[in-house]
């Protein structure tokens, strides 16, 4: 625009520069107009990319560090969402706005200069249409645009989440649907939720739609106004030339101001990603993963003992206590069985002990050493777990042995010569990466609570081989699991009822172990199950 400015300038009297200094300045100026351009978009490109990277990697290291709890009350769909798609308009829609945004700004605002040079009446004009514009967006009325726009902004994506829910949740059981008959029902729902989302995102667009429609209206009144301010001035009071270029460019101001208008508020609209994306970064993360001032020794733990100072533990400040004080010792390279009944809080001790639950008073010690003042990660990797539900990893049995590749090929294949554990069992393969990493502490989260007899038996007989002066800490369902142990805890709702060896506790007839063994074999002959517990 500056460009055309000065030939309309320069040519509007005569003789006022010379025909080789008016193209020689238009060149530069045009030159430099291609330079600024170049410049805004790279600067802007930059800052984009800046922006959208240091938002992922904020939400994506929280989201590692989050606690457990956080992935226990928040949706895998939700967490998928701001990574996904939220993530794609900072990534995308963002910058593409505020580019549109920044070219039409400049664009509307050399204009309005333009015409001000005109006449200064101009300038008063625009200055009160853009005061009623930014009224009619900026009102917190519940019936004006911007209060109505960002939560229906809100909403858009409230909906969004459940559809990518279901849908997840669709595909991993579409053969558990198929065998109930029931994908009338699951087609239904998802077609709701698209309604939903369909309807919310239809009223976004419409309330924008709203917006621009009253705007539009102001600036062709503004430019109806200019023309009428430009024909009724005299010819002295203006140059003609100006006063055409102003004209000219005026016919594009209703198109330049619905671009502004509509880029502004899809940008105002967008942000809500970026709001929920920062959400996500300032989830309460778990314990550092080292403390320098804290580290253990390298060969901790050496004896395997554990000990328990009046141990409280509960979920949630306004939840119920789950461990009420428990006290106890776990002697080193001992084989201890915890029993209990549901919800006595066995697999909560487990979670304390690798403090993905911290706990709430007491001491945990391991060889003297209080876990909770050292780093998650010099704990954890000390200990070895195999869960109820072992993980597999994508690739070859070796990846999933050492995914670490902390072991040597010679090291794995002496492990794997065992014919306890040559069958390709998930819970087999689990059981091999944690006696290859020869913890002195193991644990045993109900880990054969779900798979059959024969490999009960196969697994206990391999640790019972393969962990000789290891401490061992089985959590069962199965009350034989614990029968040969040297220690049995007795746990119910939080609170330590017996802890003795299982000999003693099978004695007493009316002790709680009696009773629970008595309650299994029951459900097992019901079941024809057989077991030998003497």
């Amino acid at each position: 625009m500056g460009s055309n400015y000065w030939i309309a300038w320069a040519t509007g009297v005569e003789g006022r520069v010379s025909r080789k200094h008016m193209i020689g300045i238009f060149v530069l100026m045009s030159g430099g107009s291609s330079i600024f351009i170049f410049g805004r978009a790279v600067l802007l490109a930059t800052i984009s990319v800046e922006t959208a990277q240091h938002l992922f990697c904020g939400m994506i290291t929280s989201i590692f560090q989050a606690p457990i709890s956080f992935f226990d009350s928040t949706p895998s769909s939700r967490i998928l969402s701001r990574s996904s798609t939220d993530q794609s308009t900072v990534d995308t829609e963002i910058p593409y706005r505020l580019a549109g945004l920044a070219f039409a700004l400049i664009q509307l605002l050399s204009i309005i200069i333009l015409m001000s040079q005109v006449s200064w009446l101009v300038f008063v004009l625009f200055l009160a249409i853009i005061a009623i514009s930014m009224w009619y967006q900026a009102r917190t009325d519940p019936e004006y645009y911007i209060t109505t726009a960002r939560e229906l902004a809100q909403m858009v994506g409230i909906r969004k989440a459940p559809i990518l829910h279901h849908f997840s949740e669709s595909v991993s059981g579409a053969a558990t649907i198929h065998c109930f008959n029931q994908e009338e029902r699951f087609v239904t729902r998802i077609l709701g939720l698209i309604d939903d989302y369909s309807r919310i995102t239809f009223h976004n667009s419409a309330t924008m739609e709203w917006l621009c429609v009253r705007i539009n209206f102001l600036f062709n009144l503004a430019f109806f106004l200019v023309l009428i301010i430009l024909v009724s001035l005299a010819r002295s009071a203006i140059d003609p030339s100006l006063a055409g270029l102003a004209a000219t460019y005026g016919l594009n101001l209703n198109v330049l101001q619905a671009w502004v208008i509509w880029n502004l508020c899809n940008v105002e609209n967008k942000m809500i990603s970026v709001e929920r994306i920062l959400q996500f970064t300032n989830i309460p993360s778990e314990a550092p993963l080292v403390i320098e001032d804290h580290r253990p020794k390298p060969e901790w733990p050496t004896d395997g003992r554990i000990e328990l100072e009046s141990l409280h533990v509960q979920y949630n400040p306004a939840l119920p206590m789950v461990l009420k004080g428990i006290t106890c010792t776990f002697p080193g390279e001992k084989k201890i069985g915890v029993v209990g009944r549901t919800g006595s809080g066995k697999s909560t001790l487990i979670q304390a002990l690798f403090r993905v639950v911290e706990p709430s008073g007491g001491r945990i010690l391991i060889d003297g050493v209080d876990i909770c003042k050292i780093g998650l990660q010099d704990l954890r990797s000390r200990l070895g777990i195999i869960p109820q539900d072992p993980t597999l990893f994508q690739g070859t049995v070796r990846s999933n042995l050492d995914p670490l590749q902390q072991h040597s090929d010679q090291e794995i294949w002496e492990l794997q010569k065992m014919e306890k554990i040559g069958v390709l069992d998930r819970q087999l393969v689990c059981l091999a990466r944690v006696l290859l990493k020869k913890k002195t502490i193991l644990v045993l989260d109900e880990a054969t609570v779900s798979i059959d007899t024969a490999t009960d038996n196969l697994i206990q007989e391999t640790i019972r081989e393969e962990t000789k002066g290891c401490t061992v800490i089985t959590v069962a369902h199965r009350i034989p699991t614990v029968i040969d142990n040297e220690l049995v805890l007795v746990l119910d709702e939080g609170n330590i009822v017996e802890y003795d060896s299982p000999a003693q506790l099978l004695k007493d007839k009316s002790s709680s172990f009696s009773k629970l063994v008595a309650e299994f074999l029951r459900r097992s002959s019901k079941s024809n199950c057989h077991w030998d517990i003497s």
